[in-house]
């Protein structure tokens, strides 16, 4: 005897609220897993390739793994000590910064920054906040996220489960597959599709766009001379991740610096404008076009109000889920809306006599 719909939508219901609250309390504990899973979900398409080209799963397998681990171990090794070196260099500078900012209105603009102006007690609250906790953030925004035991658990556990469900990827599917309730079977496997089809085509183009971008923006910069221009760089093209947010954030950060470092140059202060005016150009005009295309589904608001939201309720882990979790409910409310306007509650009888 199978199962009436309300039955169903209890099971499923249940179902759903036991995976929250796994996830509320497991938390940090799934990382790991989670971002194995993800590695392995975004490198099946590439094993699959290599199997066409005549390699075995395992062989595919051992390929891909090889060159992530040299590639991590590049990354390590070269770039990521230059970028902490920077950010936490203009972590403790800010003070500075703040300082002679203040400076520079009290002699081009005298009146506003009296002593007992606003604008001089906000400066100067800034000023003294950022003295008290630019040490603290130095030393403890790159590392907040993990311990030291988590970071080991972290680079342990990620590459062997990324190996397994990578290998095993296509005999999960097919096993899952299988498990689908039959009356529901061919739906299910369309909005797989769908979710597959917007999840994949924007971070994984989304991805490539990123990084383009940072390898950009930190090269340009550089080569303009700009103090900690690598880390401002490379930080605006990880955030351009959320779009137009990598440009602000970049863009706000290189110029502000640039203000400071080339007051009396303003041709290079032009310079890292253009940069950033060049970026966008392209980023906008044929790197996304390209890479990402249209077929996104996920607008630039729902990703951020799904990126503050799951960060709030699940940390890192919620970060990390956020965009595949906004991706399927996307998927789901379009499939929700589709079914609403060709179901009695929209069309009522009004709808069933025209037909």
């Amino acid at each position: 005897m199978g199962y009436t719909v309300r039955e169903q939508l209890r099971w499923w219901g249940i179902g759903f609220l036991i995976l929250v609250l796994a996830m509320w309390q497991l938390g940090n504990v799934m990382l790991p897993y989670i971002t194995g899973a993800a590695i392995a979900y975004f490198l099946d398409p590439v094993a699959d390739r290599l199997e066409r080209m005549g390699c075995s799963r395992v062989v595919a397998t051992l390929i891909i793994t090889f060159s992530a681990i040299i590639a991590f171990i590049g990354l390590v090794l070269v770039l990521l000590p230059i970028f902490i070196h920077q950010l936490s260099g203009l972590i403790s500078e800010a003070p500075n910064y703040s300082k002679q900012f203040q400076a520079f209105l009290q002699h081009r603009f005298p009146n506003l920054i009296e002593p007992d102006s606003a604008i001089r007690q906000t400066l100067d609250a800034i000023a003294e906040t950022l003295k008290a906790r630019s040490a603290y953030l130095a030393n403890t925004v790159l590392t907040k996220a993990f311990t030291l035991i988590d970071v080991l658990i972290f680079i342990v556990v990620v590459p062997v489960v990324a190996f397994y469900l990578l290998l095993d990827w296509d005999r999960m599917i097919a096993i899952v597959n299988g498990w689908l309730p039959l009356d529901h079977a061919e739906t299910i496997r369309e909005l797989g599709r769908e979710i597959d089809r917007s999840l994949a085509g924007f971070v994984r183009g989304q991805l490539s766009v990123s990084g383009i971008l940072g390898a950009y923006y930190a090269i340009g910069l550089m080569l303009v001379g700009l103090k900690f221009g690598f880390a401002v760089g490379l930080l605006a093209g990880l955030i351009s991740f959320i779009p137009y947010i990598g440009a602000i954030v970049g863009g706000i950060l290189a110029i502000g610096l640039a203000l400071f470092q080339f007051w009396d140059q303003p041709v290079w202060i032009l310079v890292v404008i253009g940069v950033f005016a060049v970026g966008q150009f392209f980023e906008g005009n044929i790197l996304s076009p390209n890479l990402v295309g249209r077929s996104i589904g996920l607008h630039p608001v729902w990703l951020m109000f799904s990126l503050s939201v799951f960060g709030s309720l699940f940390g890192f882990t919620g970060l990390l889920m956020a965009v595949p979790l906004a991706a399927m409910i996307g998927v789901l409310s379009r499939f929700g809306i589709r079914q609403y306007l060709s179901g009695r509650l929209y069309l009522g009888t009004t709808g069933q006599k025209q037909d």
